[in-house]
């Protein structure tokens, strides 16, 4: 058992296995870094190797962000060091903290120079334990709007946007009884902006109409 400072390294070092650079690094001899788009996800994984290997990327990218939340927190022994005055457990509050250490492990990733992938996945990870049913809505929004757009990064920010927004609703229109919700709320909007933050470049190039399309993905045959 150990203490919350070490809960928050181990997170942080579960969420910085850079996952898309080993498993290219195995499939193709490749820095995947320095291919496509440049950007250590699994969406640049699909571009470059194709969808069999990049989907293997974001299915270990998102259990990276379960495990940190839901598993690693479990080491953790006594009361938190602080005086916890949400209406949170204190694991609850702990597996936040350790959430968010994953995420930022998968951006700035230890073991890669910090250079990693933009974190939708790791953070799917992560509020997949905390707030089951607004990661689905969330996931929905991304299948809809890439499916139109074949936009992967406007699919990745508009779910980014849902997430807090379903949450909204639930609570505030449909009258969910969502425990701790005024806790909660800010905590989903902080990873929003997060994961907007990350993908600035990409907003950039999709007001100017240079982001790149995902039109087909390729599947490699035997």
């Amino acid at each position: 058992m150990i203490p919350l400072s070490v809960i928050v390294l181990l997170s942080y070092l579960v969420g910085s296995i850079p996952t898309s650079i080993i498993i290219t690094r195995i499939a193709r001899g490749i820095d995947i870094r320095d291919h496509g788009s440049g950007n250590a996800g699994g969406t640049n994984v699909i571009r470059v190797l194709g969808a069999k290997v990049g989907i293997l990327v974001i299915a270990i990218d998102i259990l990276k962000g379960y495990v940190a939340t839901m598993l690693v927190t479990k080491l953790m022994y006594g009361p938190i060091p602080f005086n916890n005055q949400t209406p949170f457990e204190d694991i609850t509050v702990i597996r936040m903290i350790a959430g968010c250490a994953a995420i930022l492990g998968h951006v700035w990733t230890a073991f890669g120079g910090f250079r990693g992938g933009k974190g939708i996945a790791t953070a799917g990870g992560v509020l997949l334990g905390l707030a089951t049913i607004e990661v689905l809505v969330a996931v929905g929004v991304f299948s809809i709007v890439f499916v139109i757009s074949r936009y992967v990064s406007l699919g990745s920010i508009s779910s980014a946007v849902a997430f807090p927004l379903a949450m909204f609703f639930r609570h505030n229109v449909f009258h969910a009884d969502l425990q701790g919700y005024n806790t909660l709320i800010f905590f989903s909007i902080g990873i929003s902006l997060l994961l907007l933050y990350n993908h600035r470049a990409n907003i950039r190039r999709l007001i100017a109409g240079t982001e790149h399309r995902l039109t087909r993905i390729h599947i490699p045959r035997k």
